[in-house]
């Protein structure tokens, strides 16, 4: 016979329904916290992921104004194929970027915008001081005290006088009322500018130093006479009028020839745009006289004085217009007396044509000497188109 003991048994069972349970607690409770740590894990990591495609984003923002836009189009793209290739690239560009310290990167993107954003703000103020300098020009004023102030002078010689006008006629043509009064109407009001001598410069200066490559010559036209011609050209425009410039060489290579080739410019010119109103703006080339410079004082301003040449067919070439021609530069030269006295030297009439038989207001305007200043040639041009403006718009 033997005895069973019933009690041991339900107490082994017990043992192994409480076993069971723990081991089952165990593994529940070791499940929940494997399955917190991945889920700590995995948003550590999407949280990584995502400041530093933030961070790398707002970097291709800064560097790169494009990217914002690519990025938009990315984030719709991602929406219908989350493997695009856009998405490849930033996870490739993430991970060389893995090991960036999350403070720093910040740091880093802050500084990157704050240097960015006074930059375009420096940009702005540059680009703003640029479009003054360049595009808001201050037309001359009227009403201002003039005075002739001219560094070793030379002597002014003239032998007709009309009205406040002078003339120094080198013709032999009898100049009588007739052909001095200037009883012109201009209808055509069409300004063409050019330079038979392109090259003709002046005395440097500090805002306008240059390397001459001939006896006052240069052929960087920033510096000579064809930079007088954008001046006259950027007034006159302001002012309204339509203006054709030719900026084309005409002495160089060669400065024989230079009238022939000059005439052809104005020819083409006249094709497209016909014009009365010629203008062959020169410097005045005095001799040997490197220190003579025709100056007047306009307010403030020193400019540099201007001198019409006229020329005639008193030298046996066709030349019908030069009567014209005379009274257009005689009708400036009063108005110009009236408003800035001494801003002219006496007309020169002369026996030459100088392609003037082209327009019936063609001339020479001499601008300047050697003497003078590239800034006060450019001063003239302010006030010269201002009388300009005046005979022209009644």
């Amino acid at each position: 016979m033997f005895k069973v003991k019933i009690l041991k048994l339900k107490d082994v069972i017990k043992i192994l329904i409480i076993t069971i349970t723990i081991i089952f607690l165990v593994v529940i409770i070791s499940k929940s916290l494997n399955k917190d740590k991945n889920e700590n894990l995995n948003n550590n990591n999407n949280n990584e992921k995502n400041f530093l495609q933030s961070s790398f984003l707002q970097c291709l923002k800064t560097e790169i104004p494009i990217s914002e836009s690519i990025n938009k189009n990315q984030e719709n793209v991602s929406k219908e194929n989350n493997n695009s290739v856009l998405e490849s690239i930033l996870i490739s560009q993430i991970s060389s970027i893995k090991g960036i310290d999350e403070k720093s990167s910040s740091k880093k993107v802050a500084e990157e915008s704050t240097q960015n954003t006074e930059n375009a703000e420096n940009n702005e103020n540059n680009a703003n001081e640029t479009k003054e300098s360049n595009g808001e020009i201050t037309l001359a004023k009227t009403g201002l005290e003039t005075e002739v102030v001219t560094p070793n002078p030379i002597a002014e010689t003239y032998n007709v006088t009309y009205n406040n006008v002078k003339i120094k006629n080198q013709t032999d043509y009898e100049l009588t009322n007739e052909i001095l009064t200037s009883d012109i109407t201009i209808e055509n009001k069409n300004i063409v500018i050019f330079h038979t001598h392109s090259c003709e410069s002046y005395t440097s200066s500090p805002a306008y130093t240059y390397t001459p490559t001939g006896n006052f010559r240069t052929t960087d036209l920033n510096f000579t006479v064809t930079r007088v011609g954008t001046e006259l050209e950027t007034y006159l425009k302001k002012y309204g009028y339509n203006v054709i410039h030719s900026t084309d060489y005409h002495d160089y290579p060669s400065y024989n020839g230079s009238y022939t080739k000059s005439l052809q410019t104005v020819e083409t010119i006249l094709q497209t745009t016909p014009s009365d109103i010629i203008i062959d703006l020169h410097r005045d080339a005095i001799g040997s006289r490197s220190d003579y410079a025709p100056t007047v004082k306009i307010g403030d301003e020193e400019a540099a004085q201007i001198m019409f040449v006229i020329g005639t067919n008193a030298g046996g070439l066709y030349h019908p217009n030069w009567q014209q021609n005379l009274k257009f530069a005689i009708k400036v030269q009063e108005k110009a007396e009236e408003m800035y006295p001494g801003l002219f030297k006496p007309i020169m009439l002369t026996t030459s044509r100088y392609n003037q038989h082209t327009g019936k207001f063609a001339n020479i305007m001499e601008v300047g000497a050697t003497g003078n200043t590239l800034d006060q040639c450019l001063t003239s041009m302010k006030y010269l188109s201002n009388v300009m403006n005046e005979i022209l718009k009644d």
